[in-house]
Parts: structure tokens; sequence; C-alpha cells
């Protein structure tokens, strides 16, 4: 059985839930969330002192995630996903075009897809060798 197309989620749609044609809505949460805070000197001058704490805790809990994350890409920059029709139309461009490239094709629309969607961490590694 298998879930409309209005209630389906991206869940296991693999390359086909990264290529959206429309911006996401917010990308707040993922400030919030993921992005590395301004350091406490920036900070405001009303600002309470625990919230300094916390902001300093976050920025470096978000730092080791940050060099954790280089270090793992570094030893290995592949990534595995699985999408039936993804699949079937890169491998139809294969052996239909000279010199098509599955790998490079995909790795192409899910950089376009990911700094798309998640603009502020792309950042975060633009300057990243890899």
């Amino acid at each position: 059985m298998t879930p409309s197309k209005k209630g389906e989620s991206a869940l296991g749609k693999g390359l086909d839930a990264l290529i959206r044609k429309e911006k996401p809505k917010s990308t707040e949460k993922i400030k919030k969330s993921y992005i590395m805070e301004k350091s406490s000197s920036e900070g405001s001058a009303k600002e309470k002192p625990s919230a300094k704490k916390v902001r300093k805790t976050q920025e470096n809990h978000n730092k080791i995630i940050f060099e954790g994350v280089v270090l793992e890409v570094r030893k290995n920059p592949r990534i595995s996903l699985w999408s039936a029709k993804s699949a079937a139309v890169l491998r139809f461009l294969k052996k239909t075009k000279p010199a098509f490239s599955i790998s490079k094709e995909a790795s192409m629309l899910i950089e376009e897809a990911v700094q798309q969607k998640y603009p502020e961490i792309w950042e975060l590694f633009e300057n990243e060798e890899f």
C-alpha cells in the first residue's frame, strides 16, 4: 500500500526529496539549531550572563561538531541514498549520452539542492578544503 502524494513524507525518497523547485518556507529553525552563533563579545549589553554562557556553550558545541564533520568528510566524502526513479533516469542517461557520468551529475544535483535548502550551513563549509 503506498501513501497518498499529499500526505507522503520526504523520508526515504532520496534524491527525489532533495530536488525541489520551491525554496523552503523558513530557514529560521536551521539558523537556531545548527549555525554557529557570533561570539559573546558581539552580543548586546542587555544580555543576561546566563544567556552568554548558553551562547558560548552552543558555540563550542557547534565548533566541535563542525571540526568532526570536516575530519569525517576528508576521510570519506561519499554518501549513500536510495531512489529508484532517480537511479532509473541517471542510468538511462548513462546509456544514451556519451561520456555521461552518474556520479558527477548526482553530485551536482545534490550540491545545488543542499545549498539551496540550507544556505547558512553551506556557507560554513564554503572555504573548507576536503
